[in-house]
């Protein structure tokens, strides 16, 4: 005897064809573990499905994932041809605000693609950084925080999740200017496996060094005018001296020139 009717009321479980259940658009989480989803699969097939999945109908009228995509692809690799599913009524909106709360509440989801999810919320869907931090149970604080996050690239953010550093760990490193010194930070870190108050110390540290050796800034000046005043300057120094030094200057077309003559007799003085 089955558990679960082939009806189809909202709000209630349901029997439905895995053939028949549309993947989440919105789906946040990006990684999934292949020997996790084995492991999952397994359980299923001895235990079946415990909590149900979520479903809306689309405008098409055809069944659209909201959370369980995980439970879901499991269940293809167990062979099970139905699953039990819980009816919504909602729209694409609210859908993708529910699957990222889901994930989020089962802690299904990596710093990085917790931050892809909420910047999409924000663009795709025009909720705020307010309404986000609400509906998710976070200070405003931290979205900002974590929307900050995606200043790393794609290659970046894949060698912190695989070389397990944690949230704390990436934020320590928006503090590094420069892609190339996160690249270097990055590999440092994973090889000496710092904790993130080591790391904090040694970005600090690092951008000491980087300052230290970085290029001497040599201003460009325009303004001509300020090497006749000090040129100016000079003379009149000489002069008080007791050096008769004398200028002169001659505009042209092409250039300006500017000749100081000082006599042989007071050369020694200079």
């Amino acid at each position: 005897m089955k558990l679960f009717a082939k009806e189809k009321p909202i709000n209630h479980v349901v029997l439905i064809s895995i053939d028949d259940i549309l993947s989440n658009p919105a789906q946040p989480r990006i990684v999934f573990e292949e020997d996790e989803l084995e492991n999952l699969a397994e359980s299923i097939k001895n235990n079946g499905i415990l909590q149900p999945l979520t479903v809306r109908l689309n405008p098409e009228n055809k069944y659209e994932l909201i959370s369980g995509e995980r439970r879901l692809k499991a269940a293809r690799i167990a062979g099970q041809t139905e699953v039990p599913c819980i009816i919504v009524k909602t729209d694409a909106r609210q859908s993708a605000v529910f699957a990222l709360i889901e994930n989020i509440q089962r802690r299904d989801l990596n710093y990085f693609e917790e931050a892809i999810a909420i910047n999409n919320l924000i663009e795709k869907w025009g909720i705020t950084q307010e309404e986000a931090a609400a509906r998710l149970g976070k200070a405003q604080s931290t979205i900002a925080n974590k929307m900050r996050l995606l200043k790393f690239t794609k290659q970046q953010r894949e060698h912190m999740i695989n070389s397990g550093l944690t949230e704390r760990h990436a934020r320590a490193l928006l503090k590094l200017p420069n892609p190339q010194f996160v690249d270097k930070v990055i590999h440092y870190i994973t090889i000496k496996k710092l904790n993130v108050k080591q790391t904090e110390e040694y970005v600090e540290d690092f951008l000491k060094e980087e300052t230290k050796s970085a290029p001497k800034f040599i201003p460009v000046i325009k303004d001509v005018r300020i090497f006749f005043n000090t040129i100016d300057k000079a003379v009149a120094t000489m002069k008080r001296a007791g050096v008769m030094a004398q200028t002169r200057r001659v505009d042209s077309k092409d250039y300006i020139e500017y000749i100081v003559k000082i006599p042989v007799q007071n050369s020694n003085k200079v």
